[in-house]
């Protein structure tokens, strides 16, 4: 068998990490302990779309489709991760229109959010995805996209590109850690928690790299 490494792109899920606008918290809370109940539990408090998370088309569109509703198809398969480190402060068309991507792929966009603190204030200068940008990447034919930071828009009332990938059902991944990942093509592993009737879900995102 072909040697391959597992590099991990998932947040790690704890209490004090980042959440999208410091809009939510992360909670763990101790309902049995080894001490009097032989056996440890947690419950925990958590938003669909805490950390390293999936978008499904029903988080922005009425009649769209839900997370379970998605093949597991759309969640795995070959990756390319894209070098955009240079961009300051929106991807546009003209920031991808040079670069190789093929219909069918997961696209990973590696910007300087890669550089943020997993436990800072959530940033209000995120790199983003712009609506022209994302209407290239559907008119390619790709099936799901993922970014290095908790959204893949900012400040667009009408969330223009959120529904330009889900209204063609194409999968957002917010939340990836791309820092140490040079750019190239990979396996893509992003499968969300199977929970039913929902928009979203954590997920744990790891690349393969075939050595």
């Amino acid at each position: 068998m072909k040697s391959f490494k597992i590099i991990d792109i998932s947040w790690p899920i704890k209490p004090g990490m980042t959440e999208y606008k410091d809009q939510a918290k992360v909670e763990f809370v101790p309902t049995k302990t080894i001490v009097k109940n032989s056996a440890r539990e947690h419950d925990i408090l958590l938003t669909t779309h805490t950390g390293t998370h999936v978008d499904a088309p029903a988080h922005f569109l009425e009649k769209g489709k839900y997370l379970d509703d998605l093949p597991l198809s759309s969640f795995i398969g070959q990756c390319r991760v894209l070098d955009l480190t240079n961009v300051q402060c929106k991807i546009t068309k003209s920031d991808l229109i040079n670069l190789s991507i093929d219909s069918g792929e997961i696209i990973l966009l590696k910007t300087k959010n890669s550089l943020l603190d997993c436990c800072a204030r959530a940033s209000v200068d995120f790199i983003y995805l712009d609506a022209d940008a994302a209407l290239f990447l559907a008119s390619n034919g790709i099936k799901a996209v993922g970014i290095d930071y908790l959204g893949i828009e900012r400040g667009q009332p009408g969330h223009e590109t959120h529904k330009a990938l889900l209204e063609v059902d194409i999968v957002i991944i917010e939340g990836l850690r791309l820092k140490d990942v040079l750019p190239g093509i990979y396996f893509l592993s992003c499968l969300p928690i199977k929970l039913n009737g929902l928009e979203a879900a954590p997920t744990r995102a790891v690349l393969i790299d075939w050595l």
